[in-house]
């Protein structure tokens, strides 16, 4: 009996082992027919990078997209950047003249007015009155002059004849009428109030049927073309700075867009305690965008490198394992089609949109102008991997450097 059982163990750990041999050798056997994972997800091979940089690899016959851009031998500005705010090129605050009651207002606030466009008429009457009184008062005091010289004629001597009308001028009040009659037409004429200059109405602060006196505020008359930009700039860039020279503005309420301006005055004073100048940029404002008080940031051309080679800024990559190198890749026609040409290059100055590269340094490529730089789709290039230069990279199936 004792036998039989352990005859029975030994077939059972016998048969077990027999299937799970089956088993694995029937999943390797598979994987090879069906062709596994690993063979379906291998990267494709590529090209090695001339110093064996491990990069991720494209297909050496399909033609990857690219973005690209022309070297170019041209003046390379080193721009100062400073933070500002939109200002009204002119501003003036306008406040009643005179007292009275409002008696029509035909315009609001943001309508364009030009220069003398009727803003505020005030109640006229006591004002009219006011010129009636004065030019009766001016009528009187002529009869009373002409009365007092009318016989002046006969006298020979003209000093005389004229010290006699002085005094009588004087007697009948005729000076003091005139004056007072001047201004009583000058307070009616205040009565109506116009625009100083074209602009904009703002901050209107009257309505129609108001009694007003003398100083009470109207509202604001704002000129927004030009309109101008504050920027304040830190004194030792100052100096870099010309007037005239260009000026690119950006706004937070309009992201991406960029604004070109110049700058139009620096003040030749710097404050004491911010140890900045204030920098004044002005900006073509036809359509009124641009409202005072948007905070900008400023970008205002200051050293200028002329017959400079310049490449894009993006088109400039860092590779290498341990000490990095500067390089960029420049698109060359093959035989078979176009190919990215690894190079290394020694970049000099750089502004927010160009790098200057330099004929001189511990690095032997350089580009010349008019050969085309890649600026886009190229950061995981190889060394003569095929490309195609397209417009759009992303929408041509390739990989965006943005």
């Amino acid at each position: 009996m004792s036998h039989s059982r352990r005859t029975l163990s030994l077939v059972t750990v016998v048969l077990i082992f027999a299937l799970l041999g089956a088993g694995v050798v029937w999943r390797v056997v598979g994987d090879g027919l069906l062709g596994g994972d690993a063979t379906e997800d291998a990267a494709p091979v590529g090209i090695a990078p001339p110093d064996g940089d491990a990069a991720p690899q494209f297909s050496a016959t399909v033609a990857q997209p690219v973005g690209g851009a022309q070297v170019v031998l041209d003046t390379l500005w080193i721009r100062v950047r400073a933070a500002g705010q939109a200002e009204a090129y002119r501003r003036t605050a306008l406040a009643a003249q005179v007292g009275g009651i409002i008696m029509r207002i035909p315009v609001r606030e943001n309508d364009p007015v030009s220069v003398g466009t009727g803003l505020v008429q005030i109640d006229t009457i006591e004002h009219a009155l006011g010129v009636a009184q004065a030019r009766a008062d001016l009528l009187a005091a002529e009869t009373d002059y002409r009365q007092q010289v009318l016989f002046d004629d006969a006298i020979e001597e003209v000093a005389i004849r004229r010290e006699r009308e002085r005094i009588a001028r004087s007697r009948s009040g005729l000076d003091q009428a005139e004056v007072r009659l001047r201004q009583a037409e000058l307070q009616l004429a205040r009565t109506r109030v116009g625009s100083p200059f074209g602009g904009r109405v703002a901050d209107l602060g009257v309505v129609e049927g108001q009694y007003v006196t003398v100083g009470t505020e109207l509202m604001t008359i704002v000129d927004l073309d030009p309109i101008k930009v504050e920027v304040q700039v830190l004194e030792a860039e100052l100096g870099l700075l010309a007037a005239g020279r260009r000026a690119e503005v950006t706004f937070a309420a309009f992201p991406g867009e960029v604004f070109g301006g110049a700058i139009e005055t620096i003040n030749p004073v710097v404050d004491p305690e911010s140890r900045t100048g204030r920098v004044t940029v002005l900006l073509p404002n036809r359509d009124g965008r641009i409202k005072p008080g948007m905070y900008a940031e400023v970008s205002l051309d200051a050293e200028a490198l002329p017959d400079r080679i310049l490449v894009p800024r993006s088109a400039i990559l860092e590779r290498g394992t341990g000490q990095r190198r500067t390089m960029l890749f420049v698109h060359e026609e093959g035989p078979t089609g176009a190919l990215a040409k690894w190079r290394y290059v020694n970049p000099g100055r750089e502004n927010d949109t160009h790098v200057e590269i330099l004929r001189e340094g511990p690095e032997q490529g350089m580009v010349e102008p008019g050969e085309v730089v890649l600026i886009d789709g190229h950061h995981y290039l190889a060394h003569d991997t095929p490309i195609r230069l397209v417009d759009d990279v992303e929408a041509e199936g390739g990989r965006p450097g943005r």
